[in-house]
């Protein structure tokens, strides 16, 4: 599990060389067609004073997680992370904090009605919004909540989940 001076680890660069090696090898890597699996962009949603995180109680999965989708074509995966951050929490001043890549997770999803089992390849954008800003649930969640960072891994214990915690701790944003 060891880490280079960034604070990103061996599983971490193994995931990045896997990501590359996938969109090298699928041109339509971008779009939800592509069986092996597709690029997906996330937003990592945090607090001005970085103590708290908006996450979504995902309807499909039934876990909590930061708020994200599906690139479909679109080859600006901030962009795609923005547009979702908006759709999913109905947050109008959510705004990235730099357009740098936070972080990269590759994560199986598994068959469900005609999907077959794919992976999705996350880009992992921050983001900061107000939390006294009014959220408005989607329809592709359960619920929305700001939750303390500390609190995050009991809501999800998943290694991508503290992954990010540990990051947003450590000041890397």
């Amino acid at each position: 599990k060891g880490a280079d001076k960034s604070g990103t680890s061996v599983a971490e660069m193994e995931m990045t060389a896997a990501t590359i090696r996938f969109v090298e090898a699928e041109t339509d890597c971008l779009l939800r067609s592509c069986v092996p699996g597709h690029l997906t962009g996330s937003a990592w949603i945090v607090s001005p004073d970085r103590r708290r995180v908006l996450l979504t109680h995902h309807l499909k999965l039934d876990k909590w997680l930061q708020l994200g989708g599906h690139a479909d074509g679109d080859g600006d995966l901030l962009e795609v992370a923005w547009r979702e951050a908006r759709e999913e929490s109905g947050l109008v001043g959510v705004r990235p904090l730099v357009p740098e890549i936070f972080d990269l997770d590759r994560h199986w999803i598994p068959a469900r009605q005609a999907d077959p089992g794919h992976y999705h390849y996350d880009f992992r954008f921050v983001f900061e919004a107000d939390p006294a800003e009014r959220l408005t649930i989607s329809s592709e969640s359960k619920d929305l909540a700001w939750v303390d960072l500390a609190e995050v891994t009991t809501l999800n214990p998943e290694e991508s989940m503290a992954r990010m915690v540990r990051k947003t701790a450590a000041g890397l944003i």
